[in-house]
């Protein structure tokens, strides 16, 4: 009988609300964690949850996060036997995996063969056709030219799909419907993959039309045994990243199951599979499934298997690499109950999902309670930087059905809020509410579709907004007590006034939007809207929206009033990574101008309208902030 290797001290190597819930099972199994962080992170939740914590400097990933010989001159000197690299990152580095293993500690995660034998996705197509798993058809060889590409999406049929061949995440995809948008899309997304792997190389599949996202969780020991732990639906998503998943899909028969299970199985021992890992199944409405990737690592969505099997995946990743064999068979795998995970992201919907950050001035999250959780890495105060993942929770419900999970999870997002930052919420919310969600009416295409419902127009704001703000502004003012009258009326925020009704009367701002409210005592009932006082600053709930509302100071306004010009400005944090125009060129409108990168994404600054580049306010490589000038502009009828 072989000896279990020793593990009582565990290095986390990732931050946010995956570095904290790895530290969770640890602390539960008695071992010692060990946080690693970057400069900007020195006070992040991970940090403060961790037994012990290392600065690594730098603040972007490649500064920190991504250095391997710093990762493990960490663990060592923290004493750790072991490192978990959780989720992006190096998660999914066959190098890192290699230098844990040459340093004499335990990676926990699959061998280096087998994330090498994955990484590339061209390769591990190759690998699954002999295994005999089903595939999608398409283009995965080493000629990376325009003129092979154009040539192979001709023989496959537009429309296609981009996708990076060393990595996914939605990063370096695109959806290339037309031969007219291959060679701007193809160029777009190498850049896009460069970034984000390090690794330019494409390939390109025919894109599926309304398919479902199925994935299978499979797990395997170091005795060669390997289970699959059923399946996720994660079809719903944005930019080709999940933003809602669930455990099991709904409508799988136990056939399709095993089906795509024991696929899924034969993917993993193909490749010498050890611990965790997911393989993914485009599914389409025939009920045929194609393999699309396998991510050797644990999935961000892993709440939801682990809520319908009981298991903990974390404890088994530790055992696993400890030398301990699986603990049931395929025939014990539970089933009990449906589960439902969505990802509440610092992102603006109403612009494309751009990534946002700021400071986190109001963060609440659901309560506990049976069938909820909730997976977060901030609390109220901390800063989401322009470096790393917008991720700020996954929240979770359980339920006996699909139904009441749905519900539980509905009413766990009500519960939550967010102030300072724009966030997703009230966009999940509507997810979950659509009647298409509640019966199951699941494939990729689904937020696109139903795009009006979910993204709808601002309401303006009416008389009863303002009504409602003025009354829970002036009723959560501290109040004033003055030194030679206690009781003084004057002093109240009442609208007190001598023989006449009183009538508070208070000058709003909201979102740029200025208002005048007067108060009398029969103008509006009390709302029962939720509302939160941070500061001088009101967060008003109106139409699921979580609204920010100041005292109008017009000295303040009159300072801070900026000349409008027609500049073109940065839609979010990022940096400057091509310039495309150059002073004196005419261009027309929704000519792509400056391409920016942030949280690992291209987005492109079109021009509104056709005219002139008077001047180019930034340089390649810079670091811009939110709305910080990037060109200027002269249109076209101002020059006539």
């Amino acid at each position: 009988m072989s000896t279990l290797k020793q593990l009582d001290t565990l290095l986390v190597a990732n931050r946010g609300e995956i570095a904290c819930r790895i530290m969770r099972t640890a602390r539960s199994l008695g071992i010692k964690s060990v946080a690693i962080h970057s400069e900007v992170d020195a006070t992040a939740k991970h940090v403060l949850e961790a037994d012990c914590a290392i600065n690594l400097g730098g603040n972007r990933p490649g500064e920190s996060y991504l250095c391997i010989d710093n990762i493990i001159a960490a663990a060592k000197h923290s004493g750790a036997q072991a490192i978990h690299p959780g989720y992006g990152f190096l998660s999914e580095n066959a190098a890192f995996a290699q230098a844990i293993e040459e340093a004499g500690l335990l990676f926990l995660g699959p061998p280096a063969s087998a994330i090498e034998a994955m990484g590339s996705k061209a390769a591990a197509k190759a690998l699954m056709e002999n295994a005999g798993v089903p595939l999608v058809p398409g283009y995965h060889g080493e000629d990376q030219s325009i003129e092979t590409f154009l040539q192979e999406a001709e023989r496959i049929g537009y429309p296609v799909l981009l996708k990076a061949a060393a990595g996914g995440g939605g990063k370096g995809m695109k959806i290339v419907e037309h031969e007219s948008e291959l060679a701007e899309a193809l160029a777009s997304a190498q850049r896009e993959a460069k970034s984000a792997f390090g690794d330019a190389r494409m390939l390109v599949e025919k894109y599926v039309l309304k398919p479902r996202h199925v994935e299978i969780q499979v797990f395997a020991d170091q005795q060669g045994h390997c289970l699959y732990l059923n399946e996720r639906d994660c079809s719903i998503q944005r930019r080709h990243q999940k933003v809602v998943e669930e455990a099991p899909a709904p409508g799988l028969s136990p056939a399709l199951r095993q089906a795509m299970g024991e696929a899924a199985v034969r993917a993993a021992q193909a490749i010498g599979y050890v611990g965790a890992g997911t393989v993914e199944f485009l599914l389409d409405n025939q009920g045929e499934f194609f393999f699309m990737e396998m991510n050797t690592r644990l999935q961000v969505e892993h709440p939801v298997t682990e809520a319908i099997t009981g298991l903990d995946l974390v404890a088994w990743q530790i055992r696993t690499a400890r030398g301990e064999p699986l603990p049931i068979t395929q025939e014990q795998v539970p089933l009990q109950g449906h589960a439902i995970e969505v990802r509440l992201y610092a992102e603006d919907p109403s612009t494309d999902f751009l990534p946002a950050t700021g400071t986190l001035h109001l963060y609440q999250e659901p309560s506990e309670g049976p069938g909820r959780r909730t997976d977060s890495g901030v609390v109220e105060g901390d800063t989401v930087s322009p470096f790393y993942d917008p991720m700020l929770a996954k929240i979770v419900a359980w339920g006996e059905s699909r139904e009441e999970a749905r519900q539980r999870l509905l009413a766990m997002l009500n519960e939550t809020h967010v102030g300072g930052v724009r966030t997703n919420l009230a966009f999940l919310k509507r997810i979950l509410a659509h009647s298409a969600f509640a019966q199951a009416e699941l494939d990729t295409g689904f937020i696109p579709r139903y795009q009006d419902d979910l993204l709808p127009s601002p309401a303006k704001r009416d008389e009863f907004f303002w009504q409602a703000a003025a009354q829970a502004f002036l009723a959560s003012e501290p109040g004033k007590v003055r030194s030679d009258d206690a009781y003084s009326p004057w002093s109240t925020a009442t609208g007190w006034r001598s023989v006449l009704p009183a009538q508070p009367e208070i000058t709003l701002l909201s979102e740029g939007e200025k208002h005048r409210v007067v108060l009398t005592n029969n103008t509006t009932p009390r709302t029962a809207l939720p509302v939160f006082r941070r500061g001088e600053t009101l967060y008003l709930e109106w139409n699921g929206e979580l609204h920010t509302v100041t005292r109008f100071d017009p000295i303040v306004a009159l300072e801070t009033d900026p000349a409008h010009g027609n500049g073109l400005t940065a839609p979010m944090n990022g940096s400057v990574v091509r310039i495309l125009v150059e002073p004196g060129q005419y261009v027309e409108a929704n000519t792509p101008l400056v391409i920016l990168e942030a949280m690992k994404m291209e987005h492109t600054i079109r021009a509104h309208t056709a005219g002139t580049v008077k001047a180019l306010l930034c340089q390649e490589g810079d670091m811009v902030i939110e709305g910080t000038p990037l060109v200027e502009m002269e249109a076209a009828h101002e020059a006539a």
